[in-house]
């Protein structure tokens, strides 16, 4: 199938049988109930469970059925998810509104020729190191820039200023070495707020001369990134730091504007590499100077793994793309309008955030590729905290709120720390709250009652090394991408950023006293306000 003529999820002959088995099955008297249906079938866990090493995951806990997981994949052929995905692997512009392929896959397979896996890998995921030539010059050199950076007893601190997918990403990953005892290296912070008050709140505890800034924009004009890069550099020359051009490097596909800047190192990307999906690439710089080149090639080899799996596995067995049929089953079908992910590992902790850049900015579209409106919504609302703080803060609304909402729960076998009784009992929790929503409790009084029958998803990783980390977050962006590929929205533009971005630009000079235009009456008074 032609992945440009492919028809969205709501043009599909699925689609209408979809809605129909929902309205019978699962509305409505006699509707589908999660008790029953572990009563009636002793192997729905293993119906209704999946694996793509190293990663398990477990969603026979959610209210679905042996027909409307049949019907949903049959949805995913009829949509065209293989041919979309082969041509993202192959480099194909599928970014449509920019007119660019979508190359982070290809940053991970860099330095390594894709084997056949097992033989059934379509032709894509071969060629794949060949659609960014430069990738792996540029990957090689900003791991021996790490490494140098390692073993600099001079280097105490690294700062890492970006906004977005060049914070998110790198900052979950940093946390989660260190949570692992694995950050070796130096010190490694993060700003990116704008709000000058994080900036601040670091400079006093660092060195001029002792301190290396990585400035970390594509464009190099994000606003927040240069408005921090330029306060750091000033700090640094008040200081007495001379030599800019040594304490700055930047990552960035704008090598020029990086070189204006003063930063004497610059490690090029392509264009392609989208922000939120950009950790692979030179962007993960402070993933490797916390982690080592070993950390950070462990991570790749995870990501790889994943892309195997989401090249080669059946529909029917793709984790990625039945984590998406799921979405879009929720959402779409079931008319949930959240979704709540709760990591119970301290190292994960960023993990909602990730996903809440990575989810809602990729497939929080209205239109799709042919510019035509949208019949739904197209992606839920991303939420969650980690485990078990979240316990004391929004599950009484998740077992006996009126809305339901489907949790996730990401588990990790084996704790880094060797504190006793610590993972044992964070992992029970985590196992109960999943257990507790879909029993549910009858209770003496209305307050005391549990409705149950509230779904949930377990993924379980078998630690949190570089490797196994790697795997999970290629599984979350491949999932994203089947979620886009299924209502045929382009996942990799971004163009609701932009416009706050620009009226920014157009108001910032009012606030000095300068003219600011025509303004609505609101924005008019509150200016006025903020004058004093």
């Amino acid at each position: 199938m032609d992945w440009q003529r492919r028809p969205r999820c709501d043009e599909t002959a699925a689609w209408p049988l979809l809605k129909a088995h929902a309205g019978q099955a699962f509305r409505g008297p006699g509707a589908f109930d999660l008790r029953r249906a572990f009563d009636e079938d002793p192997t729905r866990f293993e119906r209704f469970s999946l694996d793509a090493p190293p990663l398990r995951a477990d969603l026979s806990k959610n209210l679905i059925d042996a027909e409307a997981q049949r019907l949903l994949t049959q949805l995913a052929h009829e949509c065209g998810v293989e041919a979309h995905r082969d041509a993202m692997l192959r480099g194909e512009r599928i970014n449509a509104s920019e007119r660019r392929a979508a190359t982070h896959v290809h940053w991970r397979w860099a330095s390594n020729r894709p084997p056949a896996l097992d033989g059934q890998a379509p032709a894509a995921i071969k060629i794949i190191d060949g659609v960014v030539p430069e990738a792996a010059a540029s990957q090689a050199g900003m791991l021996a820039f790490a490494e140098a950076v390692r073993a600099d007893g001079a280097i105490t601190d690294v700062v890492n200023i970006g906004i977005g997918g060049s914070d998110l990403g790198p900052r979950m990953v940093v946390q989660a070495l260190r949570a692992g005892g694995l950050a070796t290296g130096p010190r490694v912070h993060f700003v990116s707020n704008m709000d000058g008050h994080a900036l601040a709140e670091l400079l006093p505890h660092l060195r001029a001369g002792h301190t290396l800034f990585i400035v970390a924009s594509k464009t190099f004009g994000t606003a927040e990134t240069l408005r921090n890069a330029r306060s750091a550099r000033d700090w640094f020359t008040a200081q007495g730091g001379t030599d800019v051009a040594r304490y700055f490097v930047a990552l960035s596909a704008n090598e020029a504007a990086a070189r204006d800047f003063g930063a004497g190192r610059c490690f090029a990307f392509d264009e392609g590499v989208g922000g939120r999906f950009s950790l692979w690439s030179p962007i993960g710089l402070s993933i490797a100077i916390a982690g080592g080149r070993a950390g950070f090639e462990a991570l790749l080899a995870g990501a790889r793994a994943m892309d195997g799996h989401f090249a080669s596995a059946p529909l029917a067995r793709n984790l990625p793309v039945q984590l998406a049929l799921l979405d879009l089953w929720c959402r779409n079908v079931l008319a949930f309008g959240s979704r709540c992910v709760t990591p119970y590992h301290h190292g994960l902790r960023s993990l909602p955030a990730y996903l809440q850049q990575l989810e809602m900015e990729s497939n929080g579209k209205r239109v799709d590729l042919r510019g035509h409106p949208l019949a739904a919504a197209s992606a839920p609302v991303t939420w969650g905290q980690a485990g078990s703080n979240g316990q004391h803060a929004f599950f009484q609304m998740l077992h006996q709120g009126s809305d339901v909402v489907p949790v996730e729960f990401v588990l990790v076998r084996e704790a880094a720390h060797r504190l006793p009784g610590h993972h044992a009992k964070l992992l029970a929790n985590a196992l109960a709250q999943a257990r507790a929503l879909m029993l549910g409790q009858p209770g003496d009084a209305p307050e005391r009652h549990f409705p149950g029958n509230r779904p949930s998803t377990v993924l379980l990783l078998p630690d949190l090394s570089p490797y196994s980390l790697g795997a999970l977050l290629a599984l979350y962006e491949h999932r994203t991408f089947a979620l886009g590929a299924l209502w045929g929205i382009d996942s990799f533009d971004q163009w609701g950023v932009e416009l706050g971005k620009r009226l920014a630009g157009e108001i910032e000079p009012a606030l000095g006293g300068g003219e600011s235009g025509a303004l609505d009456a609101s924005t008019a008074g509150l200016l006025g306000w903020l004058r004093g």
